[in-house]
């Protein structure tokens, strides 16, 4: 599997992988009853995972001496249940262990 280059300046370590979130639409939302959703409640989906682009990936950690690679490349769309949030030149991602990635977006 060939790798993309990343278009970000940053080189995860390890089995960790840079994500851009998706942006959000910011719209408020409201329930049939009237009942307002915040906006801190929309950040995830039904299922409490995140949704966006890889654009950095770590060349995977070692078990039991051997490689293991992080199976997204750049430009993968995931979902992904947790990260560290970083701001990087004014835009915000996330840095996600590989584990924490739930599914690759098809």
């Amino acid at each position: 599997m060939a790798k993309k280059k990343s278009s970000v300046n940053i080189k995860p370590l390890a089995d960790r992988v840079l994500v851009r979130e998706e942006a959000k639409d910011n719209k408020e939302q409201k329930t049939e009853a009237g009942i307002i959703i915040p906006e801190a409640a929309q950040d995830k989906d039904a299922h409490g995972a995140k949704r966006g682009e890889v654009v950095a990936v770590g060349e995977g950690k070692y078990e039991d001496g051997e490689l293991q690679p992080v199976l997204v490349s750049v430009g993968d769309t995931v979902l992904f249940s947790w990260g560290e949030k970083l701001t990087i030149d004014g835009e915000d991602y996330q840095l996600v262990d590989a584990g924490n990635i739930l599914a690759i977006v098809e």
